[in-house]
This record gives structure tokens, C-alpha cells and sequence, in this order.
């Protein structure tokens, strides 16, 4: 079996790589990293490091790697090859790799190749759908329909943690957790797709939503709250009881939603939240904040993370008062390389805070915008230390 993986990252190589492996997957990488490519190419192996207790190590192996700049037709050859392909470029890259891939589908099409999915595992929901519409800008309508009665594109919800060792950026360090959810109904050719640690479902919504509005919304709020505190880390901001107890209540709060529109019990809620906290606060971890709250303006968008669950649970009636210090804390948030909290930072100056909330949350209860206003500057007196 082969499998064609575009993106040669931490999560392709630690986490998408490694599962494709054990499910007894030769891989093919497509990157555009020539250093890493020839690290790949050297053994046509590589190691995962997993941040558990005895920093336990497995070999994947048989890999290969091509550069999808100077080495297109091998790539289209591969597509024409695989039995799966799948990608972990960044959401934001999809558009870069959709021009190739699509010309290697159509080529794979017309010489009457086994059906096949298109897996995207971005940190986007529906990439793989946000791909296929990338992939339609490059071919006609009627390629683009003849392609679909061969070619699956899948969405998933997927949660791990990848980072790099910072004395061997080749080696990916994976936390010990992961989840890999399919749709199963997208696909194409669920035969030629791996069948051990992954989860095939009908319905993604409430995987990627309990993991948007609990899990990213948590890891979002520690960030936050551990950059108004001036620490590094998230476990180094979790080490605060009250940075902690906020962020664990706000994780409760934005679960009333889940529970209500999943109905999911409270108890199991409640364990789900513990065991990401535990995530959190793995020592082996070192978990920047400025890595974790980038982009803060699209984190606070009114379907993002933070603000969508707030809307939800004021619906139901529900408290929102952690949920609030969390919004307050990501426009205290400032990071001179980060473009968007520039821009944020810049027009709270300009116009204040009020102004600044309802133009980036579009929230428009005038109660809730003061308990934002409040807790921004009770934070801003406290030096972002929570009272």
C-alpha cells in the first residue's frame, strides 16, 4: 500500500506519517523543505520522539520524500501511485499545493485508476472541502466532474500536539494523545484507508466542535491569560492556581453548549475537560503562548473559539463570566512579530476597548461588553494576574 502525504511537518511526519505507517503504508512526503526532504531521502527513515515520561522513540520507515517545486512530474507520478493521499501543509497552504495535485488526479483519471480519498488534516474545518474548492479553481467544470466520480475529499477533525526538538528540527516530538476522525460517508474508497487508530464517523460536528470550543478555546484562553501574566509557557501559565481555575471554567462554561446541542452528559464532559488540562500541563512540554495566541484577530472572530461559544451559552441562559476574562485577556495580547495583534493592539489605542470588542466579536449585548471591559482593565491593573 502507498500513501502520498503532502506536508512533511511535525504533524505529517509525527502524527499522519507515523499512524499511515502501522497501518503498514509506504510514504511518499511531498515538501518543499530541501533539507528535510534529503534528511529523508538519506535513510529513507526517521524517528518520533513522544513526550511521555521516558521520551520513547519509534523508527518510521520505508519513506520517501520529493520536492513539489523541482520535482513535479515525480510528484504527479506518485498521485497517480497511491492508494491515499493526505496532507498536513496548514490550512493557509492548501492553495499553494491544489495546482499540482489537481493536474495529477486528472492525469491519474484518465488512465482509469482505482478510486480514491483526499484526506486534508489541517487546522480548519472541512479542509478537505476547503481543497477540493482550491483544486476546482485550476481545472474546468466538466474535469472538476469528472474528477468527483473518482476522488473523494473526505473532511476529518484531528487533535495533536507536534513540535519540533530544538536540537534536531527533523526529529518531531508528539504528545503521547491523538485523535483522527473521518467522515466516512465523503469517501470514495474506505478499502485502501487505514484502519487502526483512526475513527471513521458520519458526522463530524461534534468532534470538530468540542474540539474547537473546548479543546482550541482552552489552549487559546491559557495563552492569553499566561501572555497578560508575562509568562512563556502554557505550563508555565497553568502553574498559577487562578490562571488555571479560570481556564477551566471558562473550558465548563463553553461545554454547556456541547452538552446541550450533543447531549452530552455533564460528567463526561467534565472528564473530557480534565484530561485536555492534564494535556496541557505536560512538563515535558515547553508550549510557547506566542505560538498558541497567534493570530488573535481570527481567534476572536464571532464564529471563532472564543466569542461563538459565549453567543451559544447566552442563549441557554448559562454564566459567561470566565469566558469573558478569556476575551478580555486576547485584546490585552501583544506580539510585535504577529501581525494581527499589532493591528488589534493598534485600535484599541485608536478608538479604546469598547469600540475594539464589538468590531472584532460582533457582540452586541451591552451587559457582556462591560464584564469584557471590566475584566480587561482589572486585568491591565493586576498585571494580568487574576483576583
Amino acid at each position: 500500500m502507498q500513501a502520498l502525504h503532502f506536508g512533511a511537518g511535525n504533524i505529517g511526519k509525527g502524527f499522519i506519517g507515523k499512524v499511515l505507517n502501522d497501518n503498514g503504508y509506504n510514504i511518499c512526503f511531498v515538501d518543499v523543505d530541501e533539507a528535510n526532504i534529503r534528511a529523508i531521502n538519506r535513510y529513507n527513515e526517521y524517528i518520533v520522539e513522544y513526550l511521555d515520561e521516558n521520551r520513547s522513540r519509534t523508527k518510521v520507515a520505508s519513506v520517501e520524500a520529493l520536492n513539489s517545486q523541482t520535482q513535479k512530474s515525480e510528484v504527479i507520478e506518485a498521485v497517480i501511485n497511491a492508494d491515499v493521499i493526505t496532507t498536513s501543509v496548514g490550512a493557509a497552504n492548501l492553495s499553494k499545493i491544489a495546482g499540482l495535485l489537481g493536474q495529477g488526479l486528472m492525469e491519474r483519471v484518465n488512465r482509469n485508476r482505482n478510486k480514491l480519498d483526499v484526506i486534508a488534516n489541517e487546522n480548519a474545518i472541512n479542509a478537505s472541502s476547503i481543497l477540493r474548492t482550491e483544486i476546482s479553481r485550476h481545472l474546468s467544470h466538466e474535469q472538476m466532474t469528472k474528477l468527483e466520480v473518482f476522488v473523494g475529499f473526505p473532511n476529518t477533525a484531528i487533535d495533536c500536539l507536534a513540535l519540533s526538538r530544538e536540537d534536531d528540527k527533523t526529529v518531531p516530538l508528539m504528545e503521547p494523545y491523538y485523535e483522527w476522525v473521518i467522515n466516512e460517508s465523503e469517501m470514495k474508497n474506505k478499502q485502501a484507508s487505514p484502519s487502526s487508530n483512526v475513527k471513521y464517523v458520519k458526522d463530524l460536528r461534534y468532534f470538530i466542535e468540542r474540539k474547537l470550543f473546548i479543546v482550541n478555546m482552552g489552549h487559546a484562553a491559557a495563552a492569553y491569560l499566561g501572555r497578560a501574566a508575562q509568562k512563556t509557557t502554557i505550563q508555565d501559565a497553568l502553574k498559577n492556581f487562578e490562571t488555571k481555575q479560570c481556564v477551566r471554567d471558562a473550558m465548563k462554561e463553553s461545554s454547556q453548549y456541547i452538552q446541550k446541542e450533543f447531549c452530552i452528559g455533564p460528567e463526561e464532559a467534565e472528564e473530557f475537560i480534565e484530561e485536555i488540562l492534564e494535556r496541557f500541563e505536560n512538563p515535558r512540554v515547553k508550549d510557547d503562548v506566542l505560538r498558541v495566541g497567534r493570530n488573535p484577530v481570527r481567534k476572536l472572530g464571532e464564529h471563532e473559539r472564543l466569542v461563538k461559544p459565549l453567543h451559544e451559552v447566552l442563549k441557554l441562559g448559562g454564566s459567561v463570566e470566565n469566558l469573558a476574562v478569556v476575551i478580555a485577556a486576547a485584546f490585552m495580547y501583544s506580539n510585535s512579530n504577529d501581525e494581527e495583534a499589532v493591528r488589534l493592539q493598534r485600535d484599541v489605542k485608536a478608538h479604546g476597548v469598547t469600540i475594539t470588542i464589538k468590531k472584532y466579536t460582533n457582540i452586541q449585548n451591552e451587559k457582556v461588553i462591560q464584564e469584557i471591559e471590566k475584566a480587561y482593565h482589572k486585568l491591565q491593573i493586576n498585571n494580568g494576574v487574576i483576583t
